[in-house]
């Protein structure tokens, strides 16, 4: 077997490595929690190799969530559902419809940007295309876009969410690998940029191809009182986003204390509108403990299977083995973005990121990439694995929340895929992409 035959390998590789792999794969297969499937094959490698004490796993469990950095999560969660229940979510589609309108494709590029603004608060791809799939899907086909195409768009414009800073993926990849989250949503600024703006031009050619939505010929005078509407009407409800990035670029908050800013500043924001009661509280609790109860397990299961990863010499054996096959530079970032796209369709963020980073980070060490691209090449990545057809995650979510056929969907995410893979393909060869917005020590 392929790792059996590395040379610098201190733990020979048997059954008790493929042994819990091959029941991960199972479990997961059988639809069993991700976390309960990553815990039971961290038990597995502990008790049949032994490199570890059994003692280590409850340890982990509780050292491994017990970071400041983590409370941010939760924060950023909670944050995403109250701007869905005040309703300054709709705000957002109100201001991105109105800069978007003059255009031919204005409400498909209107919804691409919304997915943009909710990404910059929610942190999450998942609640992004169900937030805003219910507020423009319906939308979208009365305007003349195919169903299974506008779900696509849905999905591929939620991949911001984890792309576009503050993002919980960037948090988590940050304790993961001991970087500042902040220094991470300054390098993933640009880069989520690109994103949605090849995004928005996958929509506009698609668009001009199949003349799926008009654009009212507007004169520009009739184009800013729309849009100086849609502003005065909803400016309130960018006081969230405005505050999240200011406080994180210009260092007065972490992005803990932004998160808690933002969703005491949503809520007085609620009272005043009338649009959130203390009756309201009950179920929004619950909701978004809901998400973070998924989130934390796969973290805390997730980190003593890194470690028993590691001292059985994973890391090391697969840079062994694939710079094995090749040295070429281009070539071993190309097998990289291939393996995070194809993990990233099959399995969510957290569990890919706690598990695969350790193990890509020394590879991406070894041909020298600096560790910050290498962050942002791999969330991105990941990103586009969400929509990668047939198994990409957001199709999934959308498809439940319409019930299109999965199918269908994936079909039309293909030209959104190709248009996001040049960005990933960017990020991976220039380094100046991911690291032209932090001081030197990174460039």
């Amino acid at each position: 077997m392929l790792w059996n035959t590395l040379q610098e390998q201190t733990v020979e590789l048997g059954w008790s490595f493929y042994g819990p792999v091959l029941i991960f794969v199972l479990l997961c297969t059988l639809g069993v929690p991700v976390w309960a499937a990553i815990g039971s094959c961290a038990i597995g490698m502990l008790y049949f190799s032994g490199v570890l004490p059994m003692s280590l796993m409850g340890e982990s469990l509780f050292s491994g969530i017990d970071a400041f950095a983590l409370t941010a999560v939760p924060l950023f969660i909670l944050t995403g559902d109250a701007l869905v229940r005040t309703g300054l979510s709709r705000k957002f589609l109100d201001v991105a419809e109105a800069l978007t309108c003059w255009a031919r494709g204005g409400f498909g590029s209107a919804t691409v940007l919304v997915c943009g603004m909710f990404s910059a608060i929610s942190g999450s791809d998942a609640a992004g295309a169900a937030a805003v799939g219910r507020m423009t899907i319906n939308r979208l086909v009365e305007s003349g876009y195919p169903r299974p195409y506008a779900c696509a768009l849905v999905a591929a414009g939620a991949c911001t969410g984890i792309l576009i800073p503050p993002s919980i993926a960037y948090i988590i990849i940050g304790l993961v690998l001991g970087i500042s989250a902040s220094t991470l949503f300054q390098a993933a600024l640009i880069p989520g940029i690109l994103i949605l703006v090849s995004i928005l031009v996958t929509n506009i050619i698609v668009n001009r191809k199949h003349a799926y939505e008009g654009g009212g010929l507007m004169t520009f005078g009739e184009w800013s009182g729309q849009l100086v509407t849609a502003i005065k009407s909803g400016w309130y409800a960018f006081l969230v986003p405005g505050i999240i990035f200011y406080g994180i670029f210009s260092g007065r908050l972490t992005p803990t204390e932004a998160g808690a800013t933002a969703i005491i500043v949503t809520i007085i924001l609620g009272f005043i509108l009338g649009t959130l009661k203390l009756s309201d509280f009950p179920s929004m609790l619950v909701s978004s403990a809901k998400v973070n109860g998924v989130i934390l397990p796969i973290i805390a299961f997730s980190l003593p299977l890194a470690e028993a990863l590691a001292v059985m010499g994973v890391p090391q054996g697969f840079v062994y083995a694939v710079t094995s096959l090749t040295e070429n530079y281009y070539v071993l970032l190309l097998m990289m973005v291939g393996i995070l796209i194809a993990a990233g369709c099959v399995m969510e963020t957290t569990p890919n990121i706690v598990i695969l980073a350790p193990i890509l980070k020394p590879l991406a060490d070894n041909i020298g990439m600096n560790e910050i691209q290498f962050c942002i090449m791999m969330i991105t990545s990941l990103g586009v694995g969400f929509i990668t057809p047939p198994l990409g995650l957001n199709l999934f979510v959308v498809s439940g929340i319409t019930g299109e056929s999965i199918l269908k969907i994936a079909a039309r995410a293909v030209p959104f895929v190709f248009f996001m893979l040049i960005v990933v393909l960017l990020i991976a060869y220039v380094p100046l992409v991911s690291t032209v917005l932090l001081p030197d020590i990174y460039k």
